[in-house]
């Protein structure tokens, strides 16, 4: 009798797909590291320092021995307070300390979430395009990925009727995320207050993600969903951390806010998982969310020349579609005009095959709208210094220019 020989990685794990967005940031940075003239459009990474004050503490907490061992597995008890004084302050409304998890990145909290909510069966409404790790974290909580298609048209936002069209008595929660990566879209206070108010009348849970909360340009404001419907309060986890605001993408402290009940069981399941928090990057996200915001209206200023001239200069090149976004540090083009057409004896049918080409030919590294929903787009990312931005985009577009 002969016996079906087991995977030696279980399915589960097996039907991951790697982030794509690091896999063109490690590419990138592997033909750099050749000696290769790359510039990478790849990473969401501020290409900033650590503001000094927020190292600073850091290093003060590493020479501090009560930091040298095992802390509570939610977080230190002065960030839970001081991130419910920060959310009080720039999200305009109250936060109990003991409704705060502190994670291990934001990732960490978007997994946490959905493995708190969902069921195996539970569908989740994504608006698309979603960021690649949105997917993967439902799949392994058990949930079934809905996605809700808003395109260049739309300014990648999707409708309440959209939503709705594609609600089924299956759908327990909506990820909402604005400013978006990776479309850099940005959601009125008024959309996104509709959004709330038909998610509280269907029962439907909402988990959002205000990662990019401070960059925002061209007069956007702000939309905090609880703020703007309180109600919606238990069921809603938001999602944040200092990653973009602060440049502090390595140091890994992200953080999830909601219910008490749902917070208590993702707390379990960290307390399982990871434990604390890193103790000298905790230390540090305090004197993060509680210092002042100078040195983040200085990197968004920055974003923002950056994000005109990327915009100016894609828009300039025959086949690509430049929606105009109101937030985060992306450019998010549809380039379906250039699709079909031969470049140095190439035809890229699909965007994945552009952004190959593009990588191969004129060595700019760039994420294909595969890696978050249909094809047809590109992803650039402009936390990068001005001159690599501008010599970049001008090796696109002389590329391009070939296309016949």
């Amino acid at each position: 009798m002969t016996t079906t020989p087991r995977s030696r990685v279980s399915a589960r794990l097996a039907a991951i797909t790697p982030s794509a967005t690091l896999a063109v940031d490690a590419k990138a940075k592997a033909l750099k590291a050749q000696g290769r003239p790359v510039i990478g459009f790849g990473a969401g990474e501020p290409d900033f320092p650590t503001p000094g004050y927020i190292v600073e503490a850091a290093i003060a907490a590493a020479k501090d021995p009560a930091m040298h061992h095992y802390t509570p597995a939610a977080g230190l008890p002065a960030l839970r307070a001081a991130i419910a004084a920060k959310t009080a302050r720039d999200s305009g409304y109250e936060v109990d300390p003991a409704s705060v998890l502190v994670t291990n990145g934001g990732k960490q909290a978007v997994f946490q979430a959905f493995a708190a909510l969902l069921d195996p069966g539970d569908e989740v409404l994504l608006p698309t395009p979603y960021w690649t790790t949105y997917p993967e974290a439902i799949a392994l909580a058990g949930g079934a990925t809905v996605p809700v298609f808003a395109g260049a048209d739309q300014e990648y936002k999707v409708t309440v009727d959209q939503l709705e069209a594609a609600r089924t008595p299956r759908t327990k929660v909506l990820l909402h995320c604005s400013p978006s990566n990776p479309t850099g879209a940005v959601y009125t206070p008024e959309e996104t207050a509709l959004i709330g108010r038909w998610a509280l009348e269907h029962g439907i849970w909402v988990v959002t993600d205000e990662i990019y909360e401070h960059l925002l340009y061209d007069g956007a404001l702000p939309a905090h969903l609880v703020a703007l419907v309180p109600e919606l309060a238990d069921q809603t986890v938001v999602l944040n951390g200092v990653a973009k605001t602060y440049a502090m993408t390595g140091w890994r402290v992200g953080w999830m806010i909601g219910p008490k009940d749902v917070i208590r069981a993702a707390t379990s399941f960290q307390s399982h998982l990871t434990s604390n928090v890193n103790n000298m990057a905790q230390r540090a996200a305090i004197a993060a969310v509680s210092g002042p915001l100078d040195a983040v209206e200085a990197m968004r200023e920055a974003f923002d020349r950056r994000r005109r001239t990327i915009v100016s200069m894609l828009s300039e090149i025959d086949g690509f579609e430049v929606p105009t976004p109101k937030g985060a540090f992306y450019a998010y083009p549809r380039v379906e005009g250039v699709l079909g057409r031969t470049i140095r004896g190439v035809t890229p049918s699909t965007s994945a095959e552009l952004a190959d080409l593009i990588l191969t030919e004129v060595e700019v590294a760039v994420v294909p709208g595969e890696a978050f929903g249909p094809s047809g787009y590109l992803r650039l990312s402009y936390a990068l210094a001005d001159e690599d931005l501008a010599e970049g985009v001008g090796r696109i577009q002389e590329l391009i220019a070939e296309a016949k």
